[in-house]
């Protein structure tokens, strides 16, 4: 009985799969994660997650700093989340982590900066700057 229960659900999500491959609209289930500028220009899909991965370290002071998130083409999922490795040191490097979800067309920049937010005069210690593109 429970197998049949959990073939159900598995075949109409099978079927919902095949169709939308079937359409002449493009479409991609799977999220886009990015790493490092050197994966820019992204280009989504309208409805499609992008998750940004950044290496930082709070314990420095240090932050990624968002100013331009490209909020005419993007609705933030959650805010920004820190993940430090596990077994890590106390003050090792992790990873912010913020998420995304295309929600229309067009084209813009995520462009963040590495900073120490007393020092936001000074030079960036680093910089991440990406173009991207939304297709409906």
């Amino acid at each position: 009985m429970i197998s049949t229960l959990l073939r159900l659900p598995l075949t109409a999500g099978l079927m919902l799969a095949l169709s939308a491959c079937s359409s002449s609209r493009p479409f991609s289930a799977a999220d886009v994660r990015v790493t490092d500028d050197n994966q820019c220009p992204i280009n989504l899909v309208v409805g499609q997650n992008l998750t940004l991965d950044l290496p930082s370290n709070p314990s420095t002071g240090f932050r990624w700093k968002v100013q331009d998130h490209a909020s005419e083409l993007l609705s933030s999922l959650a805010p920004e989340d820190y993940l430090q490795p596990e077994g890590s040191l106390v003050g090792a490097e992790g990873t912010a982590r913020w998420r995304f979800k295309a929600k229309q067309e067009g084209a813009g920049r995520i462009l963040m900066s590495y900073q120490r937010p007393w020092e936001a005069t000074g030079e960036a210690a680093g910089l991440f700057d990406c173009r991207i593109s939304v297709a409906d």
